[in-house]
């Protein structure tokens, strides 16, 4: 792994995924890597859509920029100004854990929350975690809700 080797972080504006994010920033500077930090559009995506008004249907460009608003507030709840010297901002369309999947493929280190923005409370892991932590092609850091320094990890075979 060298130190040119990204690290990817998901991030779906959950608290879970802020941590998430809040800790890889730690660990891309620690390891003087960039950091891309992701999050996913799907077709269906009822979070972004659920952030216009209801009195009509969202278009991809209004679904696209409202991912990048939500991006950016993400980023500053986890930074504030203080943000990772080379930080990448990517709005990707298609299913999240696909894509995190897919960009895990070229990273050092494939970071995500533990639960996000769907699924069930009485779950441990969501679906996109579990997904990640079962196919990433690069190691995989599954971060609770909690302080960072209890972030439970999972690695790829």
């Amino acid at each position: 792994m060298g130190a040119d080797q990204r690290i990817v972080v998901g991030v779906d504006g959950s608290e879970f995924s802020t941590t998430a994010l809040r800790l890889a920033g730690r660990m891309a500077d620690g390891l003087g890597a960039p950091l891309t930090v992701v999050t996913c559009l799907g077709s269906s995506d009822h979070f972004f859509a659920s952030h216009l008004p209801e009195e009509r249907a969202a278009s991809t460009e209004e679904l696209e920029e409202t991912a990048k608003r939500l991006l950016e507030e993400t980023l500053e709840r986890a930074f504030g100004s203080e943000r990772p010297e080379r930080l990448s901002r990517e709005v990707k369309f298609g299913p999240p854990a696909k894509v995190l999947v897919d960009e895990s493929a070229d990273a050092q280190l494939l970071v995500v929350g533990r639960r996000g923005r769907g699924g069930f409370l009485a779950q441990v892991m969501g679906s996109v975690s579990g997904a990640c932590a079962a196919h990433a092609k690069c190691p995989v850091l599954i971060v609770g809700q909690g302080d960072a320094g209890q972030a439970g990890a999972a690695g790829t075979a």
